[in-house]
């Protein structure tokens, strides 16, 4: 039987794993390990109880062969995390996909279970507000938004928050995020130091 979120419905993950780390010397992010456990299995572990379908969005399937889940290509190659989203929302099989980068070691299914039960049909997307902003790599989009995802990968507008910008998001903040982010909720594994301060060193 599919899992299903607060609102009754099934819910696809996809983990952006197709990134260049070029602030990492070109290190798979998703594998490094932090508590003992590699960053994709920790992300693996927080979606399976919120996801009744999860995609790893890869151009390279052998890295991500022994974990037994789909890798989905790019779409549109070169588009950077946009057509990373893009294609998680045009290979789903369910009308909402969450969103989670692959370098997001502190990610947890309670912060899942927040936004999937936020689902809205008034909205095209539901985004964490951070200290730091909008969290758009921490998310979920329905897919009735791929055509304008789409529109702006054609025009080469490729920034995230540019495209946030069109669509109908419901912010998730303040209160309901208390309780669940003790500062390093949403921090993500960009840099060497980036990784040092995730293991606490």
């Amino acid at each position: 039987m599919s899992k299903v979120c607060a609102t009754g419905r099934a819910v696809t993950a996809a983990i952006l794993a197709g990134g260049r780390a070029s602030r990492f010397d070109g290190r798979d992010k998703s594998a490094l390990v932090i508590g003992g456990s590699r960053i994709i299995d920790r992300e693996l572990e927080a979606l399976s109880p919120v996801a009744s379908e999860i995609l790893i969005i890869s151009n390279d399937a052998a890295r991500y062969a022994g974990l037994g889940i789909p890798v989905v290509g790019d779409r549109v190659a070169g588009a950077g995390p946009l057509g990373g989203i893009y294609s998680a929302l045009v290979s789903a099989r369910h009308p909402w996909v969450l969103i989670v980068a692959c370098d997001m070691p502190f990610v947890s299914t309670t912060l899942f279970e927040t936004l999937v039960g936020a689902m809205d049909d008034d909205a095209d997307a539901v985004v964490p507000r951070s200290a730091r902003g909008l969290e758009p790599l921490c998310a979920i989009y329905a897919q009735r938004a791929a055509p304008i995802l789409k529109r702006r990968l054609d025009a080469h507008a490729w920034r995230v928050g540019e495209m946030i910008a069109e669509l109908r998001v419901r912010e998730i903040a303040g209160a309901a995020l208390a309780g669940l982010d003790d500062g390093r909720l949403f921090e993500n594994v960009n840099t060497p130091h980036d990784y040092a301060r995730a293991r606490g060193k």
